[in-house]
C-alpha cells in the first residue's frame, strides 16, 4: 500500500472542441492598432496555434530524459511455505552498464526537439514576414491599378460617347476595350490574391479570417551586405536551428550505436536467493544468485547494424543540408544583385516617365494635347511605377528568405559543447549533461 501511494494517479483530460481563433485583433497582447514588421515577429511567436501545439513536444523530451536516467527495479522473489525456496532479490547488471548511454541519447534527443521547435519558429516568422511584404506591396500596386483603370475607363467612356454621336467608329473603341479589360482583370486577380494573403496571415496569428490588420512597413529596400553574409556561413551550422537539431540528432544516434554495442554484453542478473534443503524452515539456506545469457546466437548483431546505418544516414543528411543551405544563400544573394541592378536601371526610365507625365498633364490642362495621348502617357507612367513596386517586392521577398536562412532578427540558439562520451563501465559528472532546466531557460 505504501508503494501504491507513491504512484501517479490518472486524471481524465477532455478534448477542447471549441475554436480558439481571436476575432478582434485588439485582444492580442501588445497589439497597438497598427502592426510593424518587428511587432509581427513577436505576435507570431506568441499566438501561432501550430507553435503552441509544437511546444508540447518539449515536455515529451524532458520526460524521456527522466525515464532514461532511471534504473529498472530489482526483482524480489518470495515463496510460501519456505520449504523449497525462500525470499530473494535480483538486479540486472546490464541495465546499469547502459544507463549513461541511454541518458546521453535521451538528453540529445530532447535538445533536438528544442532546436527543431526553434527552426519551426524561424520558418513561421519567415512565412509571416513574406505575407506582410506581399500584402503591403499589393496595396501599393492596387492604388496604381485603380488610377490606370480610372484613366482607361474615362477614355473608353469618351470614345463610346463619340461612337453614339457618330463621331467615331467601333474600330476606334476596340483598343480601349481591350486595355480596360486587361487592367480590370489584373486588378480583380490582385484583389483575390490580397484577400487570400490576409487570410493566411490571420491564420498564422490565430485570428479569425474576417479580421483585417493595419500593416505599416517602410517602402525603401534596405541594403544587404553580401560580404558579411557570406562570412557568416562558417558559423551557420552552430547557429541555424535545423542544423543544430541535426547535430543533436547525430549525437543521440551516436550514443545509441554505443548502447547497441554495449548491449552485446550478455544479460547478467545478480542477487541473493534462498533455497530450502529440507522439509522444515530451519533448513533454508541463503546465498548469492547469478543468471547469465549465453550469447551463442543473438549477439545484438541486427541492433548494432541498424544503429550504425541510421548514424550514417544522419551523417550524410547533415552534410547535404549544409550544402543546400550554402547554395540557397548564394542563389538568393545572386538574385538580389540582379534585382538591385535592374532597379537601378529602372530609375532613370521612371524619372523620364514622370517628367513626361507632368508635361502631358500640363498640356492636357491647357488643351494643347488630346485626351487619347494624355491617357496613354499616364498609363505608361503608372506601368513603370508598378514595375518598380514589383522589383522592390521581389527584393524584399529575397531579403525575407535570406533572413530566414541566416537567422537575421530571429530567436537565436547556440549548440551546446559536445559532452565526453559515456564509457562502458563508468559515467561522467552530472553537470556535463545539458539538463532539462537549461533547456527550459533557452526556451525562455
Amino acid at each position: 500500500m505504501a508503494a501504491l501511494a507513491g504512484c501517479a494517479s490518472y486524471e481524465h483530460l477532455a478534448l477542447d472542441k471549441e475554436s480558439r481563433l481571436v476575432a478582434p485583433a485588439s485582444e492580442l497582447e501588445g497589439f497597438g492598432g497598427k502592426v510593424t514588421l518587428a511587432a509581427l515577429d513577436r505576435l507570431v511567436v506568441l499566438y501561432n496555434p501550430d507553435l503552441w501545439a509544437a511546444r508540447a513536444k518539449l515536455g515529451v523530451g524532458a520526460a524521456q530524459v527522466i525515464q532514461a536516467g532511471i534504473l529498472p527495479n530489482p526483482q524480489a522473489d518470495v515463496t510460501y511455505p519456505f520449504v523449497i525456496a525462500g525470499p530473494g532479490a535480483i538486479q540486472n547488471v546490464k541495465s546499469i552498464l547502459l544507463l549513461d548511454t541511454k541518458r546521453e541519447a535521451a538528453q540529445n534527443a530532447a535538445s533536438q526537439i528544442y532546436a527543431t521547435l526553434l527552426w519551426q519558429e524561424w520558418q513561421t516568422i519567415g512565412k509571416a514576414r513574406l505575407l506582410f511584404v506581399d500584402i503591403v506591396s499589393g496595396e501599393r500596386t492596387n492604388k496604381l491599378l485603380e488610377q490606370s483603370r480610372r484613366f482607361l475607363r474615362e477614355r473608353f467612356d469618351l470614345t463610346n460617347t463619340a461612337i453614339n454621336q457618330g463621331n467615331a467608329t467601333l474600330a476606334t473603341l476596340s483598343p480601349d476595350l481591350v486595355a480596360l479589360s486587361d487592367i480590370e482583370n489584373v486588378s480583380d486577380s490582385l484583389e483575390r490574391l490580397q484577400l487570400s494573403r490576409r487570410h493566411q496571415l490571420n491564420a498564422l496569428l490565430g485570428l479569425a479570417p474576417t479580421t483585417k490588420l493595419a500593416l505599416v512597413a517602410p517602402l525603401d529596400v534596405p541594403h544587404i551586405d553580401s560580404t558579411r553574409l557570406r562570412g557568416q556561413l562558417v558559423s551557420l551550422p552552430d547557429r541555424r536551428p535545423d542544423l543544430v537539431a541535426l547535430q543533436y540528432g547525430y549525437r543521440s544516434e551516436d550514443a545509441k550505436v554505443r548502447e547497441a554495442i554495449l548491449s552485446q554484453f550478455p544479460n547478467l542478473s545478480v542477487g541473493v536467493a534462498s533455497v530450502g534443503t529440507g522439509n522444515t524452515i530451519s533448513s533454508l539456506i541463503f546465498g548469492p544468485h547469478v543468471t547469465m545469457d549465453i550469447p551463442i546466437f543473438d549477439r545484438n548483431q541486427g541492433g548494432v547494424a541498424l544503429e550504425q546505418a541510421t548514424r550514417e544516414q544522419l551523417y550524410r543528411e547533415f552534410n547535404a543540408r549544409i550544402s543546400a543551405a550554402t547554395g540557397e544563400i548564394g542563389a538568393l544573394l545572386s538574385e538580389q544583385a540582379l534585382l538591385s541592378r535592374q532597379l537601378a536601371q529602372l530609375e532613370p526610365r521612371l524619372k523620364e516617365a514622370r517628367m513626361i507625365a507632368e508635361k502631358a498633364t500640363a498640356a492636357f490642362t491647357q488643351r494643347t494635347l488630346d485626351e487619347r495621348a494624355y491617357v496613354d502617357i499616364e498609363v505608361a507612367h503608372l506601368t513603370r511605377e508598378r514595375e518598380k513596386i514589383g522589383l522592390q517586392q521581389a527584393m524584399l521577398e529575397g531579403q525575407v528568405g535570406l533572413a530566414t536562412l541566416v537567422g537575421a532578427g530571429m530567436p537565436q540558439i547556440e549548440i551546446e559543447p559536445e559532452v565526453p562520451r559515456a564509457g562502458p563501465f563508468g559515467g561522467f559528472p552530472e553537470e556535463n549533461y545539458p539538463s532539462s532546466a537549461r533547456l527550459d531557460r533557452r526556451l525562455e
